[in-house]
């Protein structure tokens, strides 16, 4: 599939309202489906189905019992996402949702676009849904009351029962009995009303409706992709070369490993594809063999030319592009920056860094690779199977519809299995051994692996007249990009139409606050893109992007005399393209500000110790066109000493629109909020001769139990459409702490993770 091809199967995606919608009787179940098309048919929606004249999407069936399946596709990594999808849907279709169940699906064509990212999935699947479940009930009234002998006006559904008066008729009793035959045309469909709230009894509320994923997590019965197994497997364990690109196998002796009970030799891997470049795998019958034989077989390689490269090398390079502003493409672009440079009486300067951070999820990479009745199957965890599994294909040599991918529950994604490029070596590993392969990564080796955060630098300008008065803001960021390596085709233009930005890693730039004149350029760091895959880890470009933003908003804002909270509240105003738009952003910035208000209010009367101070951001979610609008405060310590920055406290206010699982989103939350803070306090990962230095959780280190602080989380009760919860806790932990760390003691810290030493060196400066 083109990149091309991607764009138009996303926005389907989205749109799926925009598509008919078939319900039909088919043997002894109800099976309810998106058409492919808005095109209308000759067929009926029961002919359709049975035949799949178009291809349907079966979101949902219902047999004879009255029990509901709600067919996910979307990965499930720990953010329960299957429990709100089938809520949602539930709710409108009024069934029993003690008799709700749900199955993650794989790659056939007829699930159209899958990938699950970005905070999107309840943003994307809440309007189809909502109409899918209206149109099924409708539906089921009408047969209900033609089964009663009653008109359908004077029916209601409730619990899986079509009632009239004092007679009803269980769902499953109209399957059984009832011939549905029903298509609304995506006009009939969009028009369908949904629920308000005060109707609802599924969203929004806590009461004790299980989690559907839960269970099975709990019993031991859910299958993740480390746990499947198949006849006649190899086990499979690879050799990383010295770089990620370029370098080549010059030579392979295995003489040491041939005494290991169970070695099965080793395979020089051939990527048509292009994913991977001088990799060797080693096979063996069992797994604990297969990693001894990799400490046994020496590899020599001709090293790419990256093998070299330093975290120092990539920061220097940032710090030059941003500089040069010839580098880049200018993507926001407003007032004249130039003027108000040029009349500025002063200005200031800020320049934020973050340093390579990785994923470390807990379950590493692997993935089986077989080859059966003509096609290739993969078993594996992925987060975005539509943009895998071209790249599959290509590395298979193959076509598309020769792979499928069976999706099983992921031990943590946070974007690190979004392409699943692991993928590749197994299956290459399979085509060349002949026979099934299970590759499965040593924590070192789906380290050296990752698709790491890359390293960035923000460089920040701020203009202020003879009064003091801020004028405008130029800022300059550059990172690796991680879309411009996976995912070309999402790349945007900038204002002038000229260049291409990765929206990814620019988001948060493009903000809320109403600016006179504002200038936004993005840049590629060629030498991190050339060392290594960037990648999008949880909150993406807003995770670096708003901690130098937000930070520098607290520098103007002192730089103003003008208090920082104040300050960010007179311009979250509302005005002009900061007004939002329906569906997602309705309100816009007086949104935010609403948060922010609420977060002043609850932190008013906090004392504070000596070496305390507390500090404040805002930030609207990974996507200005999906915002969740968080205001966050950060009480810390701080020992001058030593330098360690304690945070005893956070506070986050969130308004995300209709919250269609409270539990989920509170926590989503938290995780989000203490990887906010690991990101702000801890994690880091040097690039060494072209590699990351730290291969293990003995020497990464992220937050553990004893720093966890203090969490206070409100969810605003709202009924707007509803946006995503999954990263933006993420991103403004660590400019509250950088806030609070300058009232606390003075100091301005400028990198993350805000380290001991870089607090002592600072108050020494």
């Amino acid at each position: 599939m083109s990149m091309k091809d991607i764009s138009k199967e996303k926005k389907d995606m989205i749109n799926l309202s925009r598509r008919s919608f078939m319900v039909g009787s088919m043997k002894t179940s109800l099976f309810m489906a998106f058409g492919a098309a808005a095109v209308p048919s000759l067929l009926s929606a029961k002919e359709n189905i049975e035949t799949k004249q178009f291809s349907p999407n079966i979101w949902f069936e219902m047999d004879t019992d009255g029990n509901v399946t709600v067919n996910i596709a979307k990965a499930e990594m720990g953010q329960h996402i299957g429990t709100p999808i089938a809520r949602i849907l539930a709710d409108e279709l009024e069934c029993d949702w003690d008799k709700v169940s749900i199955v993650h699906v794989d790659t056939d064509p007829k699930w159209g676009y899958m990938v699950t990212g970005g905070s999107w999935s309840i943003f994307h699947t809440y309007k189809p849904m909502s109409q899918a479940g209206a149109a099924g009930r409708m539906v089921l009234i009408d047969a209900g009351a033609k089964l009663l002998g009653v008109p359908a006006d004077s029916c209601k559904a409730e619990k899986g029962f079509v009632i009239s008066g004092n007679k009803k008729i269980s769902y499953g009793d109209i399957v059984a009995n009832g011939k549905v035959d029903k298509t609304f045309s995506a006009d009939e469909l969009a028009e369908l009303p949904i629920k308000p709230g005060k109707k609802r009894h599924l969203i929004g509320v806590n009461a004790d409706y299980k989690a559907l994923d839960i269970p099975p997590k709990t019993n031991g019965t859910a299958v993740y992709g480390i746990d499947v197994e198949v006849e006649n497997m190899l086990y499979a364990r690879p050799i990383l070369p010295p770089t990620r690109y370029g370098s080549a196998v010059t030579n392979v002796d295995d003489s040491k490993a041939k005494s290991l009970p169970g070695y099965k030799g080793y395979k020089v891997l051939t990527d048509p594809s292009g994913t991977i470049e001088g990799w060797v795998t080693v096979l063996a019958t069992d797994y604990p063999t297969a990693i001894k034989a990799v400490d046994l077989v020496k590899v020599s390689y001709n090293a790419g030319k990256t093998a070299n490269v330093s975290e120092a090398d990539i920061q220097k390079e940032g710090e030059r592009i941003v500089r040069d502003r010839k580098e880049g493409t200018v993507f926001v672009d407003e007032g004249n920056i130039e003027l108000a440079q040029t009349k500025a009486a002063q200005t200031i300067e800020g320049l934020y860094t973050t340093a390579t951070a990785n994923h470390f999820q807990l379950e590493p990479l692997n993935a089986i690779a077989e080859f059966k009745g003509g096609k290739w199957h993969i078993h594996t965890g992925n987060q975005w199977q539509s943009l895998t599994l071209p790249t599959v294909a290509k590395a298979a040599e193959v076509p598309e519809s020769d792979v499928i991918l069976h999706q099983y529950y992921l031990g943590g994604g946070f974007g690190r299995r979004l392409y699943g490029d692991w993928i590749v070596p197994a299956l290459l590993t399979a085509k060349a051994a002949g026979q099934p392969v299970k590759l499965v990564f040593m924590r070192p080796d789906d380290t050296l692996f990752d698709q790491p955060r890359s390293a960035s630098t923000s460089l920040f300008n701020a203009s202020f007249d003879e009064n003091n008065q801020f004028l405008g803001m130029e800022h300059a960021l550059a990172a690796g990009w991680p879309t411009l390596k996976m995912a070309p085709g999402f790349l945007a233009p900038g204002v002038s139409g000229e260049g291409k930005v990765d929206m990814f890693s620019a988001s948060g730039a493009d903000h809320w606050y109403t600016m006179s004149h504002h200038r936004a350029r993005a840049v590629n760091n060629k030498i991190a893109q050339d060392t290594f895959t960037p990648g999008w880890l949880r909150s993406v470009g807003q995770g670096w992007i708003v901690w130098g933003l937000e930070s520098f908003i607290d520098e103007v804002a002192m730089k103003a005399n003008k208090d920082p909270v104040d300050f960010r509240l007179a311009m979250l105003d509302g005005k002009g393209k900061q007004g939002g738009k329906a569906p997602e952003s309705v309100g816009g910035a007086t949104r935010l500000a609403n948060t922010l208000e609420i977060l002043q209010k609850k932190t008013a009367n906090v004392k504070l110790g000596v070496d305390e101070g507390i500090g404040y951001s805002v930030s609207a979610g990974q996507e200005r066109t999906m915002p969740a609008w968080l205001a966050t405060a950060a009480h810390v310590h701080v020992n001058k000493r030593t330098g360690k920055i304690t945070v005893k406290k956070l506070w986050v206010v969130s308004d995300a629109g209709i919250v269609i699982h409270p539990d989920g989103a509170m926590a989503q939350l938290e995780g989000s909020l203490l990887w906010g803070l690991s990101l702000a306090l801890f994690e880091h990962n040097e690039v060494k001769n072209g590699q990351v230095s730290k291969t293990n959780l003995h020497t990464y280190l992220p937050l553990r139990m004893n720093d966890v602080p203090e969490m206070d989380i409100e969810l605003v009760e709202s009924d707007e459409f509803p946006v995503g919860l999954g990263e933006p806790g993420v991103i403004g932990v660590a400019p509250a702490i950088g806030n609070a760390v300058y009232q606390a003691i003075g100091v301005r810290l400028r990198h993350l993770p805000m380290l001991a030493q870089h607090v002592t060196t600072a108050l020494k400066a």
